[in-house]
């Protein structure tokens, strides 16, 4: 693929597109403009990349210059840290000693040779070794061997060279230490070439193994590099784009690094310099496309300035970075200093390739003088060029063409050469926020062209990547973040705890789990887990959840079959027409979508709600936990009665269903965000309000006090918490009832309750209208004075409990006992509540209901 020209680049765009995964995303019921999607290699897109990187040449952050860079030997290009993986590696790791040359400056005895002690793990970068570096905060000593040669080592680090090396050092003297500002006086002889190397400090150099003393090869790290700056050190690498030796001895000069180590311990071997050498397991950088590894080599490169201020400005690139880094909402909130580290410490920005594909560098050289273009007017013409055409244009057309013409340069020439090297695909990714968020594509509010983004999602690697990038390219250009909030999640796991990978063979995909439990079930995953941390995935799991799901599933169903006959148009109820446990019932829904999106009032006074701080886990638990705790197992109990054997306009039944569907609609909308399908199912056949939009993904979320009255609820509030807690002690005692086969179901029970406390008392006899059906028996009794059948154990604040048969006879439309049944002569088999009801029915149909 030398020639760009002559690859079929609509083709291959078009195959991109077809497998980009849009299908999949839309049966996930992931919304997005699907048919228009933003791609980047469209026209548009690659304008977009080119004119920013020209905004920040203009703006004076933009320089060509010689560094190491990583760079990947395979596919022969400079690469960027987030283009880089780390994966365990063998290397060569050899002891090697620099002999001392001239005066050391130091009063020791004459005759002795005299060395430094260096460990490295790539032996090919001592050709280019330019120096030895000492740490600014070690003692070092000179230690002596059997043979009387003296080394200089790290006084902390004696011990573990001798292990590692095999001299053996005779005891340390007080005399022969040294502080490590002798270092920069101190010249060494290059191990096995004809060149002497000063002795430097560096910061960069520790104790966490070696000798304390580091061979420095600028042209082959960015801390050699750093320190070859300070000293005026040659920046040296010798090496083709292969990563073979352009120069040096003949033994080594053709191979490639890797090659070359073994031929370089040979030649240490030699000159009598190899102190050990061995194997040495430990992580690699290596390329993320062609999982090779790559090396530092210095090369020429276009970098971006991040200790520049641009023109017109005082504070630099970085420190702009930083400071928009705080006034962004990081979730979890550790992202935030993990960001903040990793730009203050970054070095600048290495934005050239050397590929034969991607966006061009937008720069022209005079062909007479080599000049460089620096008219931003005529560089801006060409950015139309990739409007209309594409990055393709640049390889399609002569520079005469792309500018305007009659371009000159200061000396006089129209002539002019194209820049060969590319854009880092970091810096394309970067500059998506240009490109999407705009008022073209309906993103931005009335004035603007250009804004934030609400929220970045991706992985913890893209601090070092699209975060990263996105946040360096946007503050270049756009003088600002280009996210309010950053969300990261974890990796999947498998059952065992292993990565999901191809290679191992234990991937699950989306469509997979799809097409076996629907795309709302991968989602009610997603939202259950807390995904900030790695997160396990099974068919195991899976099936549990499926379990919730139709909990929850069922809980719709139960109200939307009790809601056929209820329009909200005519029959809701006002919150002062509902009955209390109704009210109480609403209160704590409204609490709960509180909790889930955003309660800024009282009681709950929530910073932000769950939806906002990104919390599906909790927004999940709680909704599940409601319908099956406070709904199914509770409050859609109590409420069959009223439902199914009351009058259908009776107030109470209305009650029932105007809570049934407040409740409803509230959780179809705090759920929507999570079971996109079920939801919409679910809306379509729930009762509308007048001017409802058709689909649930245009509600909104429920307003505070939507659904009840707050100090109606705090009212209510205590006194039924207190009623439920005493329903939970008597469901135990009926159930040791029916255990004992003193009754068979809890419609057979007539409950006797007493208590000492005069409170609790009050609130019984209050209630005791309501304390049936909240208890779903026949009869209950409020007793003065102590019950001598009941048994302790239940609490202070809980009364005295006693099971009885039920009086009278059983009703055979509600089933409840009752000593009426019997006494209607037209409905001798029903008890007085159904032959209300049946009144109320046949008044509904103009019939009388006779009671005698």
């Amino acid at each position: 693929m030398q020639d760009k020209q002559r690859f079929p680049l609509a083709r291959f765009q078009d195959a991109l597109v077809d497998v980009s995964g849009v299908p999949g995303f839309e049966l996930l019921g992931i919304f997005g403009r699907w048919n228009d999607p933003y791609l980047t290699m469209s026209h548009e897109y690659e304008a977009t990349i080119a004119g920013a990187f020209l905004d920040f040449m203009e703006k004076g952050y933009v320089y060509r210059g010689r560094k190491p860079v990583y760079w990947c030997l395979v596919d022969s290009t400079a690469l960027a840290e987030a283009e880089v993986e780390y994966e365990d590696h063998v290397s060569t790791s050899v002891w090697v000693r620099y002999p001392f040359a001239g005066d050391i400056l130091l009063n020791k005895p004459e005759g002795r040779n005299y060395y430094a002690i260096v460990w490295t793990t790539t032996p090919w970068t001592l050709p280019a070794s330019r120096a030895l570096a000492f740490s600014p905060n070690a003692n070092y000593v000179f230690v002596e061997d059997e043979k009387d040669d003296v080394y200089a080592v790290a006084a902390d680090l004696v011990t573990s060279v001798a292990a590692s090396t095999g001299l053996k050092f005779k005891p340390i003297r007080q005399e022969y230490g040294f502080p490590p500002r002798y270092a920069e006086n101190f010249k060494f002889r290059h191990p096995f070439l004809d060149f002497e190397v000063p002795g430097v400090l560096a910061d960069y150099v520790t104790l966490d193994q070696g000798s304390g003393i580091v061979h420095t090869a600028p042209g082959h790290g960015p801390d050699d590099f750093a320190t070859g700056q300070k000293y005026h050190l040659e920046t040296y690498a010798p090496l083709d784009d292969k990563g073979r030796f352009i120069e040096g001895l003949p033994e080594y000069k053709g191979k490639d690094v890797f090659a070359a180590n073994s031929i370089i311990v040979d030649l240490l071997r030699k000159a009598e310099n190899l102190l050990e050498t061995s194997e040495y397991k430990h992580t690699y950088p290596h390329c993320w496309r062609c999982h090779n590894p790559v090396i530092f080599r210095a090369t020429e490169q276009w970098f971006i300035k991040m200790d520049q201020a641009a023109h017109g400005k005082q504070k630099s690139l970085r420190q702009e970075a930083l400071e928009e880094i705080h006034g962004v909402k990081w979730f979890p909130a550790w992202g935030e200093d993990r960001m903040y580290e990793m730009i203050e410490k970054r070095p600048d920005w290495c934005v050239s390739r050397q590929r034969f594909w991607g966006v061009p560098i937008i720069v022209f050289y005079c062909d007479a003088c080599g000049t460089r273009l620096e008219d931003f007017k005529a560089l801006r013409n060409v950015v139309k060029w990739f409007e209309e055409e594409g990055a393709d244009a640049w390889y399609k057309y002569s520079p005469e063409k792309l500018l305007p013409n009659g371009t000159k340069c200061s000396c006089g020439a129209t002539k002019w050469r194209k820049e060969n090297d590319i854009l880092d695909v970091w810096f394309d990714s970067g500059s998506s926020n240009l490109s999407v968020l705009t008022a073209k594509n309906g993103l931005v509010e009335k004035g603007q062209d250009w804004r934030p983004a609400d929220i970045y999602l991706e992985g913890p690697d893209q601090y070092r990547g699209w975060f990263h990038s996105s946040l360096l390219v946007a503050t270049g250009v756009r003088d600002a973040s280009p996210y309010r909030g950053v969300v990261t999640h974890g990796w999947t796991l498998d059952e065992q705890g292993r990565p999901m990978s191809k290679s191992l063979g234990n991937v699950i995909t989306p469509k997979e789990i799809c097409e076996k439990w629907g795309a709302d079930l991968l989602r009610l995953w997603v939202a259950s887990v807390e995904y900030q941390a790695d997160v396990k995935m099974s068919e195991r799991v899976m099936t549990q959840l499926s379990e919730a799901y139709r909990k929850i599933r069922n809980t719709f169903r139960f109200a939307l079959s009790n809601l056929g006959d209820f329009d909200p148009n005519v029959d809701l109820l006002s919150d002062e027409q509902l009955l209390d446990q109704d009210a109480w019932m609403l209160g704590k829904t409204d609490l709960l979508a509180q909790q889930c999106y955003a309660a800024p009032t009282p009681p709950l006074n929530l910073a932000q709600g769950w939806y906002e701080g990104y919390e599906f886990h909790r927004v999940y638990h709680a909704v599940y936990n409601y319908c099956s705790v406070d709904l199914s197992a509770f409050y859609f109990d109590i409420l069959k009665d009223r439902l199914y054997t009351f009058a259908p306009r009776n107030r109470a039944r209305r009650s029932a269903q105007t809570a049934v569907y407040k409740i409803a609609r509230a959780l179809v909308r705090l759920l929507a965000p999570i079971l996109v399908f079920t939801s919409e199912e679910v809306w379509k056949y729930l009762p509308k309000i007048k001017g409802d939009p058709e689909s649930v993904h245009m509600t909104l979320f429920p307003r505070i006090g939507e659904l009840a009255s707050g100090e109606r609820y705090l009212k209510l509030r205590q006194e039924w918490e207190e009623l439920a807690e005493v329903r939970t002690s008597v469901l135990l005692k009926l159930e040791e009832a029916r255990n004992a086969k003193q009754i068979a179901g809890s419609l057979e029970a007539k409950v006797v309750l007493a208590s000492g406390l005069p409170k609790v008392q009050e609130l019984l006899k209050a209630h005791l209208k309501d304390l049936p059906a909240l208890f779903i028996v026949s009869q209950v009794e409020v007793q003065e004075g102590p019950l001598k059948e009941a048994t302790s154990g239940h609490g202070l604040q809980h009364p005295a409990i006693v099971i009885k048969k039920a009086d009278g006879k059983k009703c055979e439309r509600c089933w409840n006992y009752s000593t009426h049944v019997g006494e209607n002569t037209r409905y001798p088999t029903v008890c007085e509540r159904c032959i209300e009801a049946l009144a109320e029915i046949e008044s509904d149909g103009s019939a009388n209901v006779a009671v005698s």
